[in-house]
This record gives structure tokens, sequence and C-alpha cells, in this order.
């Protein structure tokens, strides 16, 4: 997932300086893109402005310095238009950025493609809890560092294992709602975390 459709994906909202971008990353975009510093917004509005997806306008402001406020191009739309429309492949990582970047930007603008890459992730962590869910945990140690607490490493690992197996079953119960809420649908096709058992 590249920083820039982020950005382009704000951008499509409504104008913003840089500095607006930097405060909405940092308070409500902080579950859709790891921390950007500011350098890094500048120069990425930089090189899309070179690139001619976004133009700026400066916007005096009394008191205080003038501030640019960019704004999407024509070209830009249609290259954040184009990256929506990508196929999407799932990461092994549960709740990667990409997904969330991505399903931030793409739901407003195009909601079948947003239907399709929530369940794409569905597919993908349903398949994964099939695999893994029940496989074998044992722990086999053969001439473990001395003072290791074995008893308490098998229960530490399958504490662990717990919190994931919770944490994957909320995610796939969180994709299927908003599959549900987003496609309109009054036939409900979820499977219950029931039915993904531990």
């Amino acid at each position: 997932m590249k920083f820039e459709y982020v950005l382009l994906g704000l951008l499509a909202r409504r104008p913003y300086s840089g500095y607006d971008l930097r405060k909405w990353l940092e308070t409500e975009g902080q579950f859709v893109w790891a921390k950007a510093h500011h350098s890094q917004i500048y120069r990425k509005l930089a090189q899309l402005e070179a690139e001619g997806l976004v133009r700026h306008e400066i916007d005096a402001r009394e008191g205080r310095p003038d501030a640019k406020v960019y704004r999407l191009t024509e070209s830009g739309h249609d290259a954040l238009m184009d990256w929506v429309r990508t196929p999407y492949e799932p990461s092994t990582r549960l709740q990667d950025i990409d997904f969330t970047a991505r399903f931030s930007v793409c739901a407003p603008l195009d909601r079948d493609t947003a239907i399709g890459l929530l369940r794409t992730e569905l597919d993908y962590r349903r398949a994964q809890i099939a695999k893994n869910r029940h496989r074998d945990r044992t722990l086999h140690y053969e001439d473990p560092l001395p003072g290791l607490d074995q008893d308490l490493d098998r229960e530490v690992q399958e504490s662990l294992h717990l919190l994931g197996a919770r944490a994957m079953d909320t995610w796939v119960d969180w994709l299927e709602q908003t599959v549900h809420r987003l496609s309109g649908n009054r036939t409900d096709d979820r499977t219950t975390s029931e039915e993904s058992a531990r």
C-alpha cells in the first residue's frame, strides 16, 4: 500500500493543507495508516503535484503563515480510481494496514469494489481459521536452555493462541457484518463465531 493513495483518498473528500492532513492522520486516521512524519507528507504532496495528481492554492491566513491547500486534479481522481479497483491480495497478518487503508479509501468511492474487498479478506481469514484453528500446538523440547519453565511456556503459548483466536473471530464477525450492511441483503449468510469454534 502506497502512502500517496491514502493522501489522494483524503483529498477526494475535500481540500487539505499539509498540516491538516497530518492532524487527521494523527487522530481520526490513526487506525488507517501508521504515523506519518510531517516531512513525509510534504514530500509526498510535492511529488504528487509534480506528477499532476494534485494542485495547490495559497490560503492567506491573517496572523498566521499562509497555507498551501491541496486539491485532486482530474488525473489524480483517475489514478485514485485505478488503484481502488486493483485486485487486493490479503496479508497473512491480521488487520494489516493495507486492508484498513484500502477499505477506508475504497468504500465511499466504489461500494461494489469495497464489498469485493471485504469478501476477499473474509474468504482468506476463513481459510486461515480452517487451516490453523485445530492444528497440533504441542511444544517439543530438545535440550532446552537450563531454567526454561516448560509449564509456563505452554501456558503462555496457549494464552496467546486464545487471544489470537478471539481477535480473528472478532475480525471475521466485523467483516461479515460489514459485507451484510454494505450489500443491503436481508438474508444473513454469516458464519457465527461458534461455527468457527476454537
